[in-house]
C-alpha cells in the first residue's frame, strides 16, 4: 500500500495542528483549496479532528499528527 494524494493532504493538514496545545485549533476556510477541505472533511470522519472543517485534535488526532512528524523527521534525517 501506498500513500495516496489524499493521504499526503491528510498528513500535510495534521502537521499544522500545534500538537503542544490542545487549546490550540485550526480552520480550513471555504476558500481554501478543495484538496485541504477534503482533507479536514476526512480527518473529521475519522474522528482524528472535532470539526468538519478542522476544530481541534481529539486524542487520537493527537497521538497520530505525533507520529506524521516523527515520520518525517526520520525521513527528512540527511544519512
Amino acid at each position: 500500500m501506498k500513500f495516496t494524494p489524499e493521504h499526503l493532504a491528510e498528513l500535510n493538514l495534521l502537521r499544522q495542528f500545534d500538537v503542544s496545545s490542545a487549546a490550540t485549533g485550526i480552520k480550513v476556510h471555504s476558500d481554501a483549496a478543495q484538496e485541504l477541505q477534503s482533507a479536514a472533511k476526512s480527518l473529521f470522519e475519522k474522528g482524528l479532528c472535532t470539526q468538519v472543517d478542522g476544530g481541534y485534535l481529539t486524542d487520537e488526532g493527537i497521538e497520530v499528527a505525533e507520529r506524521a512528524d516523527k515520520v518525517l523527521r526520520v525521513l527528512s534525517t540527511k544519512i
